[in-house]
């Protein structure tokens, strides 16, 4: 169980750096922050709001892994090097293209609830 919590402390560890760290996962959470305070303002339905915590959980989780291979490739290698600009490029394109279904997902979710908010 030692090692457990051992493990726990080391999570939440890399947490607050990417959070201390990270002017972008910062903005990220403020958004997620937002885009749940407007599920609770609409009562969206449980399924919607499991969508809508997946999201957030896969763009933050996507950003945190974006990070650390930053932090290693710029270990591995302190000059240019085409190979750590495709890695770097590549894991930022996760992070940009998850962000763009995100939205997507967003607009299909909130959309008809906020019609029907302003309707009525």
């Amino acid at each position: 169980m030692s090692k457990f919590i051992d493990n726990i402390k080391f999570a939440n560890a890399g947490i607050r750096y990417f959070l201390k760290t990270e002017k972008n996962g910062r903005i990220q959470v403020v958004v997620a922050f937002f885009a749940l305070i407007a599920a609770l303002f609409f009562d969206v339905s449980s399924i919607e709001l499991c969508i809508v915590l997946f999201c957030i959980a896969l763009i933050l989780s996507l950003e945190m892994v974006n990070t650390a291979l930053e932090r290693v490739c710029s270990m591995l290698s302190m000059e240019y090097h085409p190979v750590v600009k495709v890695i770097k490029d590549v894991a930022a394109g996760a992070v940009w293209f998850s962000s763009i279904i995100t939205i997507v997902i967003g607009l299909i979710i909130f959309i008809p609830y906020l019609l029907k908010y302003f309707n009525q």
